[in-house]
């Protein structure tokens, strides 16, 4: 409650727009035609340029209705907040108020953003609950590594600026699909019950309508499960599978439906189909580029990823679920299940022909990443078993936490090249010039926020902007 006045109240970028008019298009006019969505949008001056205009105003799909790149689930989510949004403006225009109930006016697109945020903080909840238990059944002290690691991945990692900046972009629901979707794994993995599957398919195919590529987290619970039958010989674990099946189905049908209406078939549009590289060249690349990479915007992951290697080579003392298997061998499972997971969405950013995401703050694919983040962390943390190593782990996160929000201090006001980081320039912008200006910056974002956004002239000083 304390940090919602710290949500950013607004649509500004294509990706947006998209998002929102699905919601939108939707609750109002029961299609997905997006025409008069884009045509407020582009004449509000929110996307007034030539490139939005021919994509999304010029252009039509193969069934002859307006593009959209993105997909439903985030207008889902938001639905219940959009739904009080909408009965307070009919409310309050009862009692005379002005505001319009278009589904654009100003309450909209805030509960929108609200509820972007609440979703950023379940998906943290849902992560230390997932830090913990995996903590709990390796033998490890849970509390503190978990709630440490939430702290850091929310402050050290591009979630923070999709919560509060950013929120009608898709990454913090689709973090906290992904929360709940590993959560629910690491609860129903010790038996694998038809009902435990099923719970498990119908939260895939919520991943899959929030962001595609995050169907491919299903992967991990796969050859959990594949591998246990195989090791236990007990292959009717397996017959639950269609059930995992059957719900993925159902849940994902209005998504479904929506690719069929659009692009005629099930399916993204072949504009984006066309952008994928299937054997993946940018791989390395978006993990370590020193202008684009994963671990050069949030080195926070090298922390966590370096903690999930670590729960692979040192399980642990304790069983973490069947009696028959050696602990070492079911805590390796759990650990190659999460590396899986990881090894999928590097695969999937580095297939994408527009893997830099230049313009966009940080590696942002990645944000979907957060529990397995919190997890890694929390395990490196609780495996510290000296004073001097916890010093030195916490050390290194608090300066790469401090490098998260420097970054975000630095493309709000203009102190870096949005396109691109420069690790010389951005590493003495964060260490030297923002702790000067953090106070000036501070004070804008709660009481002019709006000069962020304004378009800097010449005469504007850098460190205003």
């Amino acid at each position: 409650m304390l940090a919602l006045p710290g949500v950013t109240l607004r649509i500004y970028a294509s990706d947006e727009i998209q998002f929102f008019s699905y919601l939108r298009s939707l609750w109002f006019d029961r299609d997905v035609e997006f025409e008069n969505e884009y045509r407020h949008f582009y004449d509000q001056g929110t996307a007034a340029d030539d490139l939005f205009h021919e994509t999304f105003l010029e252009r039509t799909s193969p069934t002859g209705l307006r593009l959209n790149f993105g997909t439903i689930g985030s207008g889902l989510l938001w639905s219940p907040f959009y739904a009080v949004a909408d009965l307070s403006v009919r409310l309050a225009r009862a009692g005379g108020s002005p505001i319009p109930a278009d589904g654009h006016a100003w309450p909209y697109v805030a509960a929108v953003c609200w509820g972007s945020a609440l979703y950023g903080l379940l998906a943290l909840v849902c992560s230390w609950a997932g830090a913990r238990h995996v903590l709990r059944g390796v033998g490890l002290r849970s509390h503190p590594p978990a709630v440490a690691a939430v702290w850091a991945v929310w402050l050290g990692t591009p979630l923070l600026f999709y919560m509060y900046v950013a929120p009608v972009m898709s990454h913090a629901p689709s973090a906290f699909g992904v929360a709940c979707f590993v959560l629910v794994w690491l609860r129903v993995r010790d038996r694998y019950t038809i009902a435990g599957l099923a719970a498990l398919g119908a939260l895939a195919a919520l991943m899959a309508m929030l962001r595609e590529q995050d169907v491919l987290f299903a992967l991990g619970p796969a050859v959990d499960l594949v591998w246990r039958a195989w090791t236990t010989r007990q292959w009717r674990r397996l017959t639950g599978v269609a059930a995992a099946v059957a719900t993925f189905t159902i849940v994902f049908l209005p998504q479904a439906m929506s690719y069929l209406v659009l692009n005629g078939r099930i399916g993204p549009s072949q504009v984006t189909s066309r952008k994928m590289a299937w054997s993946s060249p940018h791989a390395w690349e978006a993990l370590a580029s020193p202008e684009h990479g994963f671990f050069l915007w949030t080195p926070i992951a090298i922390l966590a990823v370096a903690g999930l290697f670590v729960l692979f080579v040192r399980p642990g003392p304790r069983d973490l679920g069947t009696p028959e298997a050696p602990a070492p061998a079911e805590a390796r499972r759990l650990a190659t299940s999460l590396l899986v997971m990881l090894a999928a969405q590097v695969y999937i950013v580095g297939s994408v022909e527009s893997w830099t995401l230049a313009g966009a703050f940080g590696q942002r694919r990645f944000v979907s990443l957060t529990p397995l983040l919190v997890i890694g962390l929390a395990v490196l943390l609780a495996r510290a078993r000296t004073s001097l190593g916890r010093v030195m782990l916490v050390t290194v996160s608090v300066i790469a936490v401090w490098w998260n929000i420097g970054l975000m201090v630095q493309f709000g006001a203009g102190l870096m090249d949005r396109q691109r980081l420069d690790l010389a320039a951005n590493t003495y912008n964060t260490f030297v010039t923002v702790p000067r200006v953090l106070p000036a910056v501070a004070w804008r974002y709660v009481f002019d926020r709006g000069s962020f956004y304004r378009r800097p002239t010449p005469s504007d000083d850098p460190g205003r902007r």
